[in-house]
């Protein structure tokens, strides 16, 4: 079955050759979002706890154009370029998302797009 971009106008446009996020059969995968507003494309002013929000909120937007929600997610990778700010993001995190939780892990990098301090993929399934 071949793979079936999803798109959003609810997320900046991608600056390179890649999709938002591809369906696979019942599964969709997305690309790795940082904080950047829908409409500037730019990243969002704020720290760690901002940022995570406003990534949660775009991961989201990419989810329901495949009729999929953050309830659906099944695995996530988080992306920080500090670990120091490992709990702000966890508690942003928990907000959205309940029990039984997804899978996830969390990576510290040396960097990330645009100067972002936080970068999340998903995989949502039924």
């Amino acid at each position: 079955m071949p793979l079936k971009p999803i798109t959003s106008d609810r997320v900046a446009t991608p600056v390179g050759p890649f999709s938002p996020a591809v369906r696979d059969g019942d599964r969709v995968y997305t690309s790795g979002q940082i904080a950047q507003d829908p409409a500037t494309g730019k990243l969002i002013e704020g720290g760690v706890a901002a940022q995570t929000e406003r990534v949660l909120r775009n991961v989201e937007a990419v989810l329901n154009a495949a009729d999929k929600s953050l309830a659906d997610v099944v695995k996530v990778n988080v992306y920080l370029t500090d670990m120091r700010n490992f709990a702000e993001m966890n508690e942003v995190y928990a907000r959205h998302f309940a029990a039984p939780y997804p899978a996830r892990t969390t990576i510290a990098v040396a960097a990330l797009p645009l100067g972002a301090i936080v970068e999340m993929e998903m995989i949502a399934g039924d």
